[in-house]
């Protein structure tokens, strides 16, 4: 049963990030002391970016880096060019990344960068300038075998470059500093869609558990980026049918289904899902609300509240995004026999990938596209079974069942090391 705290009306992501640990830990009778020391971040680092614009102005920004906890591995997590970037969201998203690669059970920990900005806003010239002078903000705290960087919202495989190329002016040729990285230099075949891939993997297994007919499942996706694109992608060849889509100008629905390859060519030509032929439109906030079956968050955190969540009709909902769920709406959620794939397993896939990444940089040896795949698939059903088997022995919300995998992992860990 998931508990509610009667705490403050504006929930942090770090005070969810810790409830469901609380929860877990509970649940399994974790000690307190190695509770406590998994929880609380290891090191937090803020940097101050002044950048010259085009115009000649200066504007400085703010970066973050918070790593959260590297028992296991070398911290590793994204970074996200966004205007509601901030501690808090930075802080709770690198504790996300903890428990995600104990779950998918790689040789890392857990951290997360961000810088306060809106890259719409940033000519290319600009971001490469912010880019380049965050890397040198957080410089000395990442490395290959120390902290590794990925994208996130709003960066992509172009900023990785420019963030292997700063960092490599500094320490050599270190391919293995950042994942993401275009095929070109050095990425991993694959790695552009293993999110999505991995999303896709969890709601097929989740159909498969829960007696859910996959190919007849109507689904709506929140969220057209990187995720949501090459989760759509992936599903429109033979995963159920994607009744609503929306971005961050809005959605569409269609209540015979949307062609996704014809979606993807609209979106290249207008830079949006609005106005596909043959659909009707509909807000971000109503898409979470629609008619469907499955309902993949695939867009930002906290999307589903106390307020909305009693009007959400699906069935089942599958968290491409981060946190896109309240511990509140998560409380309504299961009163109403929804399930929820929880974003620390459903959207595993692209760490997953980016560990395979980071293997191929050390060992300078590249595989190909369909061993990429075929690991994937086989890390994520293992993690899947595993997360499911823990919320049947615990009698939990899937969610739960992933924490308790997750801080096992890190618990014995710790243990193992020692602490002082």
């Amino acid at each position: 049963m998931v508990m509610a705290l009667s705490s403050p009306k504006t929930i942090s992501s770090f005070e969810i990030a810790l409830h469901n640990v609380d929860l877990a830990a509970k649940k399994i009778g974790l000690d307190a002391d190695i509770t406590t020391l998994i929880k609380n971040p290891d090191r937090e680092l803020k940097v101050e970016l002044p950048l010259v614009r085009d115009d000649g102005t200066l504007h400085v920004y703010t970066g973050f880096r918070v790593q959260h906890n590297n028992v296991r591995g070398p911290f590793k997590g994204g970074i996200r060019y966004h205007p509601e970037v901030d501690l808090d969201e930075v802080r709770a998203l690198a504790a996300l990344m903890t428990w995600k690669t104990a779950i998918v059970d790689l040789p890392f920990g857990g951290a997360k960068g961000g810088i306060t900005c809106d890259p719409r806003t940033l000519s290319e010239k600009e971001l490469e300038q912010l880019t380049r002078s965050f890397t040198k903000g957080i410089d000395p705290i990442i490395g290959p075998n120390t902290d590794i960087p990925a994208p996130d919202v709003n960066t992509n495989a172009q900023v990785m470059s420019w963030f292997l190329d700063e960092y490599s002016r500094r320490h050599g040729f270190s391919p293995a500093c950042v994942t993401g990285k275009p095929v070109d230099l050095f990425g991993s075949y694959g790695r552009e869609e293993a999110t999505g891939r991995g999303v896709v993997i969890t709601f097929r297994e989740a159909a498969r558990v829960l007696g859910i007919d996959l190919k007849a499942s109507r689904v709506a996706l929140q969220g057209f980026g990187n995720v949501g694109s090459n989760t759509a992608k992936i599903l429109a060849g033979g995963g159920g049918t994607i009744v609503a889509v929306s971005d961050m100008y809005g959605g569409i629905y269609s209540k015979k289904g949307i062609d996704i390859p014809a979606l993807v060519e609209h979106l290249r030509k207008t830079k949006g899902v609005k106005g596909f032929p043959g659909t009707e439109a509909l807000s971000n906030e109503e898409l979470l609300e629609c008619d469907c079956d499955v309902l993949i968050p695939a867009a930002l955190g906290g999307q589903i509240t106390k307020a909305n969540a009693a009007r959400v009709k699906a069935k089942l909902i599958v968290e491409g995004a981060n946190e896109p769920l309240t511990y509140e709406a998560d409380e309504i959620l299961e009163a109403k026999g929804t399930r929820v794939v929880p974003d620390i397993l459903a959207n595993a896939g692209g760490v997953t990938v980016s560990y395979f990444e980071w293997a191929q940089n050390l060992q300078q040896f590249r595989w190909e596209e369909d061993r990429v795949n075929a690991e994937l698939e086989k890390i994520m059903v293992r993690a899947f079974a595993q997360v499911w088997q823990k919320t049947q022995e615990h009698k939990v919300p899937m969610r739960v069942g992933a924490y308790i995998v997750a801080i096992e992992r890190v618990a014995r860990s710790t243990a193992l090391r020692g602490h002082y």
